[in-house]
């Protein structure tokens, strides 16, 4: 590719090694989350929300279990304003969530956010300026010690007017484009800050490292967060929190390892929804967690709910293939994907396992709100036999015979393959109908009469071909026997019945019987099913469908 060495690195290493972080292998417990949904997330979108979806959009959140939801920057229109007033007029912030306001480190943007945060019980007074070289040289054109005093004025205005105010309003400092930024230099401007603040364990100050535009590995953002972790002032009482982006698609994975560099809090959106590529995903970073066994201490157990009001609200689709939301992670279409998941799921059925270990399902798709019948097993052309019958056992309760599965798994996929479409577990119980159980196009068996004999069964069968009815009799060991017998006579040929199971369709007492028959002739199988409340008949009812696919086959 062309143009590649006008690029080179853009972000700086620690002046130390800080690889404490490389020695710990999974996050153990959760963050604090701090949804910038309604800030980040809205000022990404080509439409940004209505206030009456912004009022809509907080209201998921809390559902959610977020504590803090920065909820925008008050002082950049009326809409931001009115949006904030009208939650704490309101009374829509509950008294255990933190609303969180944004605003530069500029005195007249300050005192209007100070405006609308009036009256509002729990907040915290989010201030930044950006502090990278590229904003220092380029934009600002000021030195370090200028960029500082930026920080360090603002921060003193927050505290002045919080004083003034008589609240006692928390506060965060954001170094933007920190990863842009020496660490050294940004260690100092975030430790200027804090001198103003002097942060209590009672009233703790937020440190937001952000990755505003992302331009290293993970493992590069986590040797940053470490350093300044290992070196802030009064650590034990501030909260160090992480705001990444996704420009090189790895904010997931620089989260996590921040997070084991010493992070305590996460700031980022519902699918990861932001400016360019986007935030980090607070749903794969939580379920993540969740997956591991660790309380993300967030509810996504209405994950299809989540994605339609999300969609709603935003005008933004969840990706089928999104992480955990998306309609079609769960799926499985490929028959040996199918199939693993299909004894896996028999397994848990029949072993005491304390653990959710299922082939190809990282968790419980329950656990996120969707259905086995529905969102797991789909079948297209792709699919196999463990698959087909798998929708036919959760969603019909018809468990079939090893080599019956084969036989209705062509015919599935063979129907798929036709009309170029998946089929919906109705429409796979209807070919399963059409192609084993009602199969009469040859002849059929309106009645029978049976006979007890000394030693064994005697049939009058009635065999309707062509609209022709004939009686055959025949003697047999069973009644099915007899049948067989019968038809064998009828006919003039020869088979093997080579299976013969049932079972009932449900647990009831009134449920109907599921007889499988298969027969055998000139080595090629042929099978039937036959369901009725009589299972003398549902057998009979099998039998004559696999002799019907044999001589139409």
């Amino acid at each position: 590719m062309k143009n590649y060495q006008k690029y080179t690195k853009q972000y700086f290493l620690p002046p130390v090694r800080c690889m404490d972080w490389a020695e710990k292998d999974a996050v153990d417990h959760a963050p604090v989350w701090c949804s910038v949904d309604l800030r980040d997330g809205n000022q990404a979108l080509i439409e940004p929300m209505t206030l009456g979806q912004k009022v809509e959009f907080f209201k998921l959140l809390l559902k959610v279990g977020f504590k803090e939801i920065e909820v925008g920057f008050p002082a950049a229109s009326e809409t931001e304003f009115t949006f904030l007033r009208t939650l704490i007029e309101n009374g829509l912030i509950p008294d255990d969530v933190t609303v969180q306001v944004l605003t530069q480190a500029r005195e007249h943007i300050i005192r209007r956010t100070f405006d609308a945060i009036r009256g509002a019980k729990n907040v915290i007074v989010h201030v930044y300026n950006s502090t990278s070289v590229a904003q220092r040289e380029q934009v600002f054109k000021k030195d370090k010690q200028a960029i500082k005093k930026i920080a360090v004025e603002g921060a003193k205005l927050l505290k002045q007017l919080t004083d003034e105010a008589g609240a006692d309003y928390r506060f965060e400092y954001s170094p933007e484009s920190f990863t842009g930024t020496e660490p050294e230099y940004a260690l100092e401007v975030c430790n200027a800050v804090l001198d103003v603040w002097q942060p209590t364990p009672e009233r703790k100050a937020v440190i937001n490292l952000p990755a505003t535009v992302e331009n290293a590995m993970p493992h590069v953002f986590a040797q940053q967060i470490e350093y300044m972790s290992k070196n802030l002032l009064h650590r034990e009482n501030v909260v160090l929190s992480l705001h990444p982006h996704n420009d090189r698609g790895c904010a997931v994975a620089a989260t996590e390892m921040g997070l084991l560099a010493g992070a305590d809090r996460v700031e980022g959106t519902l699918f990861g929804n932001g400016e360019r590529t986007g935030n980090a995903d607070i749903v794969s970073i939580a379920m993540n967690m969740f997956s591991q066994g660790v309380d993300p201490q967030l509810d996504f157990s209405f994950m299809p709910e989540i994605c339609a009001k999300y969609s709603e609200y935003t005008q933004m689709q969840v990706s089928p293939r999104q992480p955990y939301a998306g309609s079609l992670v769960f799926a499985a279409f490929s028959g040996s994907h199918q199939d693993a998941i299909a004894k896996g799921m028999q397994w848990r059925r029949t072993h005491d396992t304390k653990h959710w270990n299922v082939p190809y399902l990282p968790i419980d798709p329950q656990d996120v709100g969707r259905e086995y019948q529905t969102d797991v097993i789909r079948i297209n052309s792709q699919s196999g036999k463990g698959g087909v019958n798998f929708i036919l056992q959760e969603n019909y309760g018809i468990d079939l015979p090893p080599k019956f599965k084969e036989a209705m798994g062509y015919a599935a996929k063979g129907v798929s393959d036709h009309t170029h479409k998946e089929l919906k577990p109705a429409e796979v119980y209807d070919v399963f109908l059409r192609e084993f159980v009602n199969k009469r196009s040859a002849f059929s068996v309106p009645e029978c009469h049976f006979r007890q004999l000394p030693e064994g069964i005697s049939a009058a069968v009635t065999v309707e071909r062509k609209g022709k009815k004939s009686v055959i009799e025949a003697e047999g060991n069973g009644r099915l026997d007899a049948v067989t017998n019968a038809l064998k006579k009828y006919f003039d040929i020869q088979f093997v019945l080579t299976t013969y199971e049932q079972h009932a369709l449900s647990e009831k007492s009134d449920s109907q019987a599921l007889s499988f028959v298969g027969v055998e002739k000139d080595g090629k199988s042929y099978w039937g099913a036959g369901v009725d409340e009589d299972i003398i008949q549902s057998s009979i009812d099998a039998l004559v469908s696999a002799l019907n696919n044999y001589f139409v086959g």
